[in-house]
């Protein structure tokens, strides 16, 4: 069913089904369930309790029904709503609080406090709206993105297009609301389908979710899948797992499969409001492109994607960045693939200068081979990702490993430990460059004579 709201959503399924579970979440260390009649007078009872203010910060990293529902009534009532992080750091969240505007924070009473010197004034009611999902890179490459009710409806449609749930389906909303995979994918995705959502409680409860909420469904990154398979922690009823928002070991694939899951990979960016091709068959990397979605690949293998119905609408106050990618209706992606003779989608590489880990978590790689430089002066060096680690690929000798190890100790040891130099690769040639010596990053992996 297409929608082009959430309201509209919302009602449909309340007028359809009253009484089946929209949501089902934890109260007191018992589970809980709300109808969809129950939610939809919830969000409509919320519209009152909201700040007057126009544009506001919401934190949904623990949702909760009644949070929820004052989100759908701020955006009912034509709000900027700019999603952010609980656990990004201060300095992070002031800056984009005053970058997007924001005059009221909702969803962390204690946090909001403590950001309440950053709030502006209220804004006209004529500045800019949306719904603003920042993209996870580093810090200082973060945009936000501007996207609407209908785009991610639309979003949500093609999802449940291609991956049909139903009423009787109970979807496990795992990760993060603030991303756009979280939202379209752990909570959208359900509630369009008229599935049940079980609203997860929380990283510190990854071990006990399945076993609670006994979920049907699940989205997750690859990192949450390695953590869930590795502990046993998947529950018998689940029989879908959508993997997304980072490249996925195929053994942590074969390895859910063998449990009788159906696993479905999907390939998408923020800047298209989530997923843009799903796999449907045996291949997880080989996806169906979405109904609402034309994707071509350009002369030098970079993927193109038209989708009027899902695309931003620019980076929030960034023209020029939003016209590098944004061309005639065109998103110039940077990630690089190729179609196959049934014509599916296969992922072979990035060509943008961004790498994306297993988690999710994007690198903006000039800014962290600069820091790396300054610590190698005259070193010719670049990061790349193997076996899912940021690994330094440097043109020199193996038996340099110990020294070079001490010399970036500090630029490794101030980035998240996620982002830390695993391991240092030596090439035996100078690294492969452009004529005009930028890095040609989708050959790095092929370099000839690499050495651990």
């Amino acid at each position: 069913m297409r929608f082009n709201s959430f309201s509209e959503m919302i009602s449909y399924r309340a007028g359809l089904t009253p009484e089946d579970p929209a949501l089902r979440y934890e109260e007191l260390g018992l589970l809980r369930e709300m109808s969809w009649s129950s939610f939809e007078k919830l969000v409509t009872d919320s519209e009152n309790a909201l700040p007057a203010s126009f544009s506001t910060g919401f934190f949904l990293n623990e949702p909760s029904p009644g949070l929820l529902a004052l989100f759908f009534a701020a955006v009912r009532t034509g709000r900027r709503i700019v999603l952010l992080d609980a656990n990004a750091p201060e300095e992070v969240l002031r800056a984009q609080i005053l970058e997007t505007g924001i005059d009221a924070l909702l969803g962390d009473e204690e946090l909001a406090e403590e950001l309440s010197d950053a709030l502006s004034e209220p804004a006209e009611e004529n500045a800019d709206r949306g719904i603003l999902f920042y993209t996870s890179g580093t810090t200082s490459r973060q945009k936000a993105v501007v996207l609407t009710e209908k785009s991610l409806c639309a979003s949500a449609y093609n999802g449940g297009a291609l991956l049909p749930l139903t009423p009787s389906d109970n979807l496990l909303s795992v990760l993060p609301l603030n991303h756009v995979f979280g939202f379209v994918c752990g909570l959208l995705w359900g509630l369009s389908c008229g599935a049940s959502v079980s609203l997860g409680r929380g990283p510190r409860h990854y071990a006990d979710d399945c076993a609670f909420f006994r979920p049907t469904a699940v989205s997750v990154v690859p990192l949450l899948l390695g953590f869930f398979l590795q502990r046993g922690l998947l529950n018998d009823e689940l029989k879908l797992i959508l993997i997304g928002a980072g490249d996925c070991p195929a053994p942590l694939i074969t390895a859910a499969k063998t449990r009788g899951v159906r696993v479905s990979f999907g390939y998408g960016l923020t800047e298209t409001s989530s997923g843009v091709a799903l796999s449907l068959g045996d291949d997880p990397y080989a996806m169906t492109v979405c109904p609402d979605d034309i994707i071509t690949i350009a002369a030098d293998g970079e993927i193109l994607i038209e989708a009027p119905t899902c695309v931003m609408q620019g980076y929030f106050r960034r023209p020029e960045e939003t016209e590098a990618v944004l061309q005639n209706g065109v998103l110039h992606t940077g990630d690089l693939g190729r179609f196959d003779e049934k014509g599916l989608l296969h992922i072979t590489g990035r060509k943008k200068e961004i790498l994306v880990l297993p988690d999710g978590t994007k690198i903006y790689l000039p800014e962290y081979e600069q820091d790396l430089s300054q610590a190698l002066p005259g070193r010719d060096l670049a990061v790349f990702l193997w076996k899912g680690n940021p690994i330094l690929l440097i043109h020199g000798d193996p038996s340099e490993k110990e020294e070079l190890f001490r010399k970036i100790r500090g630029v490794v040891s101030a980035r998240p430990r996620g982002q830390q130099i695993k391991d240092i690769f030596f090439s035996a040639k100078p690294l492969p460059r452009t004529a005009a010596g930028k890095l040609r990053r989708w050959e790095l992996n092929k370099t000839e004579e690499v050495k651990a």
